[in-house]
């Protein structure tokens, strides 16, 4: 249970009516079980939009320029199984990421009735989200574009449409994975396509100019008698012309590498903040809110689904199932005085020892 400075918050008492319940519509009641979660938010759907138009940019490049009119049939079916399956995959955890209820809290559970059921002992604080009048439990967080607490909330991914939180994670990590091996992939074919094609083209050119040895006799006669240019084929590198292709090929380049390095990045923090057992919120607040923190291996499990198994790589199997929010599970015990910083001024002191009786929580 983590530990509130109590001269860090306002408008704090122990009493429920310091919360203001009256002002809290109860909650609504639960929808069916498996209801889809989706935020109504215009720059998140176009987000959402953009980076489904760009996998499939990248999936047209890649099959109708590259591998379907390559002569290598071993190359073109191995390359496009494991980026079709990769593709696939990352549409999947995005479309798991966006539509995953990311862990928000009941709305409106914050009335007098419910704060009165806790019980609350000395020493013990609730804490109000005065936005969407819920009993914030620990390590939940209000997001402006969801209008709800969320339960170990990292960030909100306007790419994803949602918040990243306790229940898609793991969802979220994958998407920033397999979006970063897909673009990985394409470069890399990218490259061999263009030192192929470079090589095929030159060795094509020479041979139709007669710049070689073998062909330089029978290329002036056929020059002398045609009176006209020789022709280059390309069709053997791409069904589209030459400047074409190389246009598509350079925007799949500009494409990748910058997903690459977005989404590299994006999976390095997740990691990382799932290992440490600390959201990007957390770590900002770190100062101020110090907590006890589980073991990183717990956590991974916890986030991935139990013991390390292929599942964790599926975006079709979820995290450990979430426990039901108990009653202590609401409830923070704030910390004494003599736990506070002693940075304090006066000030602050004076004004947490006017009553010493109450016990204080928050709107946060």
């Amino acid at each position: 249970m983590m530990l509130i400075p109590t001269h860090h918050f306002r408008d704090i008492e122990r009493k429920p009516e310091y919360l203001q319940p009256e002002k809290c519509v109860p909650p609504p009641h639960p929808g069916p079980v498996g209801t889809m979660w989706f935020i109504r938010d215009g720059c998140g759907i176009a987000c959402a939009i953009v980076t489904w138009f760009l996998v499939l940019y990248a999936e047209f490049v890649v099959l109708f320029v590259m591998l379907i009119p390559s002569r290598d049939y071993v190359y073109s079916i191995v390359n496009g199984v494991v980026f079709n399956l990769l593709a696939f995959l990352a549409l999947a955890s995005h479309c798991r990421a966006m539509l995953t209820d990311p862990g928000a809290v009941p709305k409106g559970n914050a009335t007098k009735e419910f704060i009165e059921s806790l019980q609350l002992k000395p020493g013990q604080v609730v804490y109000k989200c005065p936005k969407c009048c819920s009993i914030k439990p620990d390590r939940a967080h209000h997001c402006s574009v969801c209008k709800r607490c969320i339960r170990k909330m990292d960030h909100h991914c306007p790419w994803v449409n949602n918040c990243v939180g306790e229940n898609n994670q793991k969802y979220f990590v994958l998407f920033t994975m397999y979006i970063a091996l897909i673009s990985l992939h394409a470069l890399i074919m990218v490259g061999f396509h263009f030192l192929h094609c470079f090589e095929e083209d030159w060795t094509n050119l020479l041979q139709a100019y007669g710049l070689t040895r073998e062909g330089t006799a029978e290329a002036r006669i056929s020059l002398h008698e045609k009176k006209q240019p020789p022709k280059v084929s390309s069709t053997e590198c791409s069904s589209f012309s030459p400047p074409t292709t190389v246009i598509l090929l350079i925007l799949l380049c500009f494409e990748g590498l910058l997903f690459l390095i977005f989404t590299s990045v994006m999976f390095g923090t997740q990691v990382h903040s799932i290992c440490t057992d600390e959201t990007g919120i957390e770590r900002l607040k770190r100062k101020h809110q110090p907590r006890e923190r589980r073991g990183s291996w717990k956590s991974v499990k916890e986030t991935f689904g139990g013991d390390f198994s292929p599942s964790w790589l599926n975006p079709f199997s979820g995290p450990c199932d979430p426990k039901p929010l108990r009653d202590r599970d609401w409830v923070r015990q704030a910390a004494s005085l003599s736990d506070t910083d002693n940075t304090e001024t006066t000030e602050e002191q004076s004004e947490e020892r006017k009553d010493e009786d109450s016990v204080e929580v928050t709107d946060e």
